[in-house]
C-alpha cells in the first residue's frame, strides 16, 4: 500500500497520507514521498490545485519516532541532520510549488504533521481537529519544521509562544479564532468543502493564480510597502498582456464562464 495516494479529480489532486496505523506519521518512505510530489509538482502545469489530507483517525503525527534510522556508517549527529533536512525540504517544496495548497486537518496534527498544514495555502479543520509543536515534549528545542518562522505570522507572537514554548494542543475552535483555520466543517463534509474551494480557483486564470501564491509567498517577507507593492505591479503587468485577461474581462462583461489557454 503506498503510503501517500495522489487521486485526479480533473486539474485537482487530492493528495492523501496514507499510514493510517500510524496516523500518518512521517516514516523515511512517507518523506520521500511528499518530496518527490511536491518537488515534482513545477512542472505539472495541468495540476492547477492541490487538495492534502490524511487517512484515518486523524491528519499526521508528526515524525515517526518509532522507525529505525541508524545506518553503519553515519554518526548521530549526521543522521540527524539527515532526517532533518529531508523531512524540512517537504515545506519549502510546498511553499515553492505554484499551486495553491488546501490542507483538511482532522485528529491530530502534530509537530512536523502540524508543520504540513502551516506550509498549506488555506486549511480547513474537523471539529476533531487538535494540533501542537511537539518537539518540545522530547526533549528538543520547540522551534522546528519552520514552526518559528510560520506559527507567528499566522496567529500572531503570544499564541505561536505559548503552543513552542509548552508543547500543548489547540483544538478546532481556538484554531479558527486564531486564524490558523479559515472554517471549521463536519469531518463527513470536508473533502467536499475542499474540493468546492479548489472549484472556485479553477475559475481564476491559470498564470494568475500561480502568480497569485508566488506574490503572497515574496510579501510575506517584504522589507516595506513599496518593495510588496513592486511583486505586486510586476505580476500586473504580466497577466495584462495575455489572452486569458482578454478573455476573462470579455467572459465578465458577456456573463458567461471564461475559457482559458493559458497565454
Amino acid at each position: 500500500m503506498s503510503e501517500l495516494l495522489i487521486e485526479a479529480r480533473g486539474a485537482v489532486e487530492i493528495a492523501t497520507l496514507n499510514r493510517p496505523e500510524r496516523l500518518n506519521a512521517l516514516n523515511e518512505t512517507l518523506v520521500d514521498a511528499l518530496n518527490a510530489y511536491f518537488g515534482g509538482l513545477a512542472d505539472r502545469p495541468e495540476v492547477r490545485v492541490v487538495v492534502l489530507r490524511g487517512a484515518g483517525r486523524g491528519f499526521c503525527a508528526g515524525l515517526d519516532i518509532q522507525e529505525d534510522r541508524s545506518s553503519s556508517d553515519e554518526t548521530p549527529v549526521l543522521r540527524t541532520l539527515r532526517t532533518q533536512t529531508r523531512i524540512g525540504n517537504i515545506y519549502r517544496k510546498m511553499r515553492a510549488c505554484p499551486q495553491p495548497i488546501v490542507a483538511l486537518g482532522h485528529g491530530a496534527a502534530c509537530g512536523g504533521g502540524l508543520s504540513l498544514l502551516l506550509a498549506s495555502d488555506v486549511r480547513y479543520a474537523a471539529p476533531s481537529f487538535k494540533a501542537n509543536a511537539a518537539y518540545i515534549r522530547i526533549g528538543l528545542g520547540g522551534c522546528d519544521m519552520a514552526s518559528s518562522y510560520f506559527l507567528p505570522r499566522l496567529v500572531g507572537a503570544s499564541l505561536a509562544s505559548e503552543m513552542i514554548l509548552t508543547g500543548r494542543f489547540i483544538d478546532a475552535g481556538r484554531a479558527l479564532r486564531a486564524g490558523l483555520v479559515s472554517e471549521i466543517v463536519d469531518e463527513d463534509a470536508l473533502l467536499d468543502r475542499g474540493l468546492a474551494l479548489a472549484d472556485e480557483m479553477l475559475a481564476t486564470s491559470p498564470y494568475g493564480l500561480r502568480l497569485s501564491k508566488q506574490a503572497l509567498n515574496l510579501n510575506i517577507d517584504a522589507p516595506g510597502l513599496d518593495a510588496a507593492m513592486a511583486i505586486e505591479d510586476r505580476q500586473q503587468v504580466i497577466l495584462s498582456a495575455t489572452e486569458d485577461h482578454r478573455e476573462a474581462l470579455a467572459a465578465f462583461l458577456e456573463k458567461r464562464p471564461p475559457a482559458y489557454r493559458e497565454r
